[in-house]
């Protein structure tokens, strides 16, 4: 990103090598827009990080995607040209007002950039955003590189003010994260027309509701119009006319890769779809194959218009295209047989662990000590990790924010069940951190107070959104940009949505022993509980690492318990069976610490029976230094 710092200076025609998340933004500012807003998830994050780096643009995470994109649509709605990105399953939550607003129209350009995260790279589903499209009656713009990304950003704005209407710009993670070279221009002004008082735009009461839709149908057939001459459509004619390939985003890279003799029809503007256009390409050609990502829409649209096509049936139905699955799609179209290959075997499996010191490692260590009686409802975040060895101490992962929810549900059902019910024993926690809170957590806390579910909430304040790369948000009491920035309060906000004030505790999580008592205090407890842990994620600057420590190793006596804390700075050097006194086979783990990974958080310390582990000496990290 560091080629983006000075936007001022590259001057038009420079060629720079960026991503495509990179890409997007500089188009976005080049477009002369006003205000962005996003809500960072893999692979969309870096888009809004990107424009934090320009000047003359407003841009701000916002605590979820539905406020993002309605912030977006008041610029919008102002006069200003705006811009929001998000993830694939961020969209789903900014529905709410895309539904609505594809009715309204705009003012200034509106452009919604959405990352599908195509192979599941860091997502709870692989969802194809191409859906909306169809659904809310708005263009789809699909880059296939950074050039692309760079182009169609721009042009989408300008597509959203002739037609008026939102426009989604639908990336992919091969596409966010792949850098290619794009040539550049400079910032265009654009000039703020101002809000235009018209209820029966902007008030969509149901008597208003149904004249737009009446201009929304209009709008659908002028797109369709427009696509058929549009220039983000290309034909590449190949000297090999036994096959064509109609494809869009990385897609299209693949195809060529693999097939490089063969006519494309490359789609930017992948919908409303150009069918005519289409229907003429397929002449030129004896077999046309729909080379899509994931959903078979395109597929489904040209069928249903009598044009006769090839898509997943020899084509995979869900991940991402490789030039190899293209070649493999030719020969199984030429009657060949395919032998799938077998997955290579793991020489040694890397699950994904949480960072040494992480202020999560001693909440899991203690959730774990209660794991035989207890259920743990969990959200997404780090902590989601939990639910991994060896802590074992998460059960469910759905959406962002359903922690409470779920855990208010099944405290419901346990009600129900009675005084025998199969859960009566158990503890119900809800675990969520605290970006994910201030997105969409409020709410489920909110529903239990005001049902009194008897619930334990674990709120892990670790001060930023570890997750998607350490951005601040609305409780770091920092800006995008790093200003100061007014500081939630969680205990006070708590307190607020009716919370006993008994029933909140702030906790250090680095002191377990004083966090398992108190979860032991509140889940003896009928009524629902919220206990905050208050240590910053290891990776950003408030954290303060302390001397690290280090293993005495004629005073371990191999018991392991310190590996139950999950610190990858803990290594095992050894381990053996051996029988105890009553003839029961037991493993014994020998252990190091890998003083240079260490943050000195003194979770494991806690854990050791025989006191062996120390903190290191002067002389030692010196020592460290040297090697």
């Amino acid at each position: 990103m560091n080629q983006m710092t000075n936007p001022n200076k590259p001057a038009e025609n420079t060629a720079l090598l960026i991503s495509g998340n990179e890409a997007v933004a500089r188009g976005v500012w080049e477009a002369g827009v006003d205000v962005a807003t996003a809500y960072p998830g893999t692979p969309s994050t870096e888009i809004l990080e990107a424009v934090g780096t320009f000047d003359g643009i407003h841009a701000n995470w916002s605590p979820n995607e539905k406020v993002a994109l309605e912030v977006a649509a008041g610029a919008s709605m102002a006069g200003s040209r705006a811009f929001s990105a998000m993830k694939h399953v961020g969209l789903n939550v900014a529905a709410d007002a895309l539904m609505t607003l594809t009715l309204t129209g705009v003012n200034g350009g509106l452009v919604i950039a959405v990352a599908d995260d195509v192979g599941m790279s860091s997502s709870q589903n692989e969802q194809d955003s191409r859906y909306w499209g169809r659904f809310g009656h708005v263009p789809i713009l699909e880059p296939s590189d950074s050039q692309d990304a760079y182009d169609m950003t721009k042009a989408a704005f300008e597509i959203s003010e002739k037609f008026n209407v939102p426009v989604i710009l639908r990336m992919t993670s091969r596409v966010c994260h792949v850098k290619t070279m794009v040539n550049v221009g400079e910032r265009q002004k654009h000039e703020i027309t101002g809000f235009n008082i018209d209820p029966s735009q902007w008030v969509m009461v149901p008597g208003n509701a149904k004249g737009r839709l009446v201009l929304q149908h209009q709008r659908d057939k002028v797109l369709k119009e427009y696509t058929e001459t549009c220039e983000l459509t290309v034909i590449e004619e190949g000297s090999d006319t036994s096959v064509g390939f109609i494809t869009s985003g990385p897609a299209y890279m693949h195809v060529k890769e693999a097939c490089p003799d063969m006519s494309v029809m490359k789609l930017g503007l992948t919908h409303p779809l150009p069918i005519e256009k289409i229907r003429a390409f397929a002449k030129t050609v004896d077999t046309v194959i729909i080379a899509e990502e994931t959903e078979p829409l395109v597929e489904l649209e040209l069928t249903a218009a009598g044009i006769k096509v090839v898509g997943k049936d020899i084509l995979p139905a869900f991940g991402e295209l490789t030039p190899k699955l293209v070649r493999n799609a030719l020969r199984k179209l030429n009657g060949e047989t395919i032998e799938e290959n077998k997955a290579p075997a793991q020489l040694f499996p890397r699950p994904p662990t949480m960072c040494s010191g992480c202020p999560h490692l001693g909440v899991y260590y203690t959730l774990s000590r209660f794991r035989k009686n207890a259920i743990f409802s969990g959200d997404i975040g780090c902590y989601t990790l939990g639910a991994g060895h060896p802590w074992n101490a998460l059960d469910t992962c759905v959406c962002m924010g359903s922690a409470i929810g779920l855990g208010l549900g099944m405290d419901l059902a346990r009600k129900a069940s009675g005084e025998d019910g199969p859960d009566k024993d158990k503890a119900i926690f809800a675990i969520i951190g605290d970006s994910t809170f201030l997105h969409m957590g409020i709410q489920g806390l909110l529903d239990l107070v005001y049902n009194n579910g008897n619930v334990t909430v674990m709120l892990l304040d670790n001060s930023t959104t570890g997750m998607t790369g350490g951005q601040d948000n609305h409780s770091s009491g920092r800006d995008l940009r790093g200003n100061e920035a007014p500081k939630v309060n969680f205990t006070e906000l708590v307190k607020a949505l009716g919370m006993n004030p008994e029933r909140i505790r702030e906790v250090d999580p680095y002191e377990m022993p004083t966090l398992y008592r108190v979860i032991k205090e509140e889940i003896a407890v009928p009524e629902p509980s919220v206990i905050i842990t208050n240590r910053p994620c290891v990776l950003i600057d408030t954290f303060e690492s302390h001397r690290p420590l280090k293993v005495i190793d004629d005073e371990c006596t191999g018991c392991g318990n310190c590996l139950n804390v999950g610190c990858p700075a803990i290594i095992v050097t050894k381990r053996s069976m051996e029988t105890t006194e009553k003839g029961k086979e037991v493993e014994k783990a020998w252990v190091k610490i890998e003083t240079q990974a260490c943050t000195g958080c003194d979770l494991c310390p806690k854990t050791c029976g025989p006191n062996a582990i120390v903190p290191a000496t002067l002389s030692d990290i010196a020592n460290l230094g040297a090697n």
